[in-house]
């Protein structure tokens, strides 16, 4: 077990009040995230307000089911499930090719389902199989630390860029963040356990504060709309509204295929959020008895996406982040947490209240947690000998193709130039040249793993740490806790 400073660790359950304000917090955390790929895809797909309102709350239903499956039954792990960035391109891909046959959106949806549905069958295979587990024995941390470091520093697009359309709010938040966290937090028990969410209290109310005065109008990006909030319906009761509300799903191959390559990125990326959570929590490095089971139940989560009309989920990395912030690392708080956003999905105004937390703020709360799990990977990178020339050339090479290969890729990659349909005639010529060279069913594979990161990362590390010879000292294989499972599972407690 790693030594921590955790102040409820993963067995721990905190007194009810304060495991519901801490598990509200985890949700308010990931909320932003789950709720843009709804309203990214919503308006693609042509789809009404209405329709728009289903698929959140769909969104919001299926992450909660699938947190507190992981949570209780997978890893066992404090890892918040929520709609994975992954398959975004695959998804654009759908939306664009049945567009273009004249589909509606409900049938963008029904395909889309189609290929998650047999991506989870394949994802189940791949970790109750325990190959995923058995994967772990061949990653080292000359793999794991940039694949970590590459899991926060690949989301740069959602910090800075989400925080400047209103400086002085998303500053205003990061600053109280740190505040909290970092000094107020060294002699009040309450800023250590709840910063993000008495920082986002403090920050939302001032918006609607001066929302009402007038000083942020509607298309300030501060401004705080209740209005979806009161048009909203009360409950989701109706069968045909929760169980495949877009209809039953249809399979064609090649989105299947494309759907695959945003799985095994998402499988990659979750391995090292395993990692980050479990060190934060005070668990020390996860099993591959943990690892199996917590891929196979992620598999397990998205089958039920496919059937309840969301998108395919992962684990969330800014919720693992807030973790290291507050120091709680209980699995009982996700777990309430996720009873939170199963209800979320079942009453559609708490939905649409929590949705008006305005853009800068969730762009503040990016900028402070993001950093904070790629410092985690330098933590894990730092476990290898870093005096190694052998480590620091894998290691950096690797990091560096994670972030430069995905840039190659973005013009193919890229939602407009799908939804335009677009060929690869209009790309750069080096895309263009590359990807003609192979065979049309392979393209959308090498275009979903290339624009992954972490998937480049991963890769890269692997085959050049296994050819390279190098001792089990060197790449930091000789801790039992990194390569030999324990004794039994962490965390595997009542």
């Amino acid at each position: 077990m790693a030594e921590s400073n955790v102040i409820h660790g993963l067995d721990d359950r905190p007194p009810l009040g304060r495991a519901v304000v801490l598990g509200l917090q985890h949700v308010l955390t990931m909320f932003g995230s789950t709720v843009a790929i709804p309203l990214l895809f919503g308006p693609a797909m042509g789809m009404s307000i209405e329709q728009i309102g289903v698929l959140i709350s769909s969104v919001m239903l299926c992450s909660g089911l699938a947190t507190m499956i992981q949570a209780t039954f997978g890893s066992r792990l404090p890892i918040i499930q929520g709609v994975s960035f992954s398959f975004i391109a695959a998804f654009f891909g759908i939306i664009g090719a049945v567009s273009a046959d004249g589909g509606s959106s409900s049938e963008m949806m029904q395909y889309i389902a189609g290929a998650v549905i047999v991506g989870a069958v394949v994802e189940m295979v791949v970790g109750f199989s325990g190959l995923m587990g058995w994967v772990r024995t061949v990653l080292s941390p000359v793999v794991v630390g940039p694949v970590i470091m590459l899991i926060g520093l690949a989301l740069f697009q959602h910090g800075a860029p989400k925080a400047g359309t209103d400086w002085a709010i998303s500053g205003l938040t990061m600053a109280l963040v740190i505040l909290f966290s970092l000094v107020l937090s060294r002699n009040n028990r309450w800023f250590k356990l709840f910063p993000i969410i008495t920082a986002l209290v403090i920050v939302v109310t001032l918006c609607w504060v001066l929302s009402l005065a007038g000083l942020y109008g509607g298309d300030h990006p501060s401004h705080v709309n209740l209005d979806a909030a009161k048009s909203a319906q009360w409950v989701r009761y109706q069968p045909s509204e929760i169980f495949f509300p877009w209809g039953y799903p249809k399979f064609q191959l090649g989105f299947i295929i494309a759907v695959l390559a945003g799985y095994l990125a998402s499988m990659i990326e979750s391995f090292g959020d395993y990692h980050a959570c479990s060190h934060m929590a005070g668990g020390g490095d996860p099993t591959p008895r943990q690892i199996s089971r917590g891929i196979g139940c992620e598999g397990i989560g998205c089958l039920l996406t496919g059937v309840l009309g969301g998108f395919s989920s992962t684990s969330y990395s800014e919720n693992v982040g807030l973790i290291g912030l507050t120091k709680v690392g209980s699995r009982f708080v996700v777990q309430i947490g996720a009873g939170i956003l199963i209800l979320l999905g079942f009453f559609g105004k708490f939905g649409a209240l929590a949705a008006a937390i305005p853009g800068p703020v969730v762009g503040g709360l990016y900028c402070v947690m993001f950093g904070l799990i790629s410092a985690v990977g330098v933590q894990q990178f730092a476990k290898c000998d870093l005096r190694s020339d052998r480590n620091l050339l894998i290691g950096g090479f690797s990091l560096f193709m994670g972030l430069s290969i995905p840039t190659y890729f973005s013009s193919v990659a890229s939602p407009e130039g799908i939804q335009a349909g677009q060929t690869l005639a209009l790309y750069r010529p080096t895309a263009e040249s590359f990807l003609g060279m192979l065979p049309a069913g392979m393209q959308s594979i090498v275009i979903s793993i290339g624009s992954t990161g972490m998937a480049v990362a991963a890769i890269i590390g692997i085959t050049l740490d296994n050819l390279i010879p190098g001792t089990k000292e060197e790449r930091g294989l000789h801790d039992p806790g990194v390569l030999v499972p324990e004794a039994g599972d962490v965390g595997e407690g009542a």
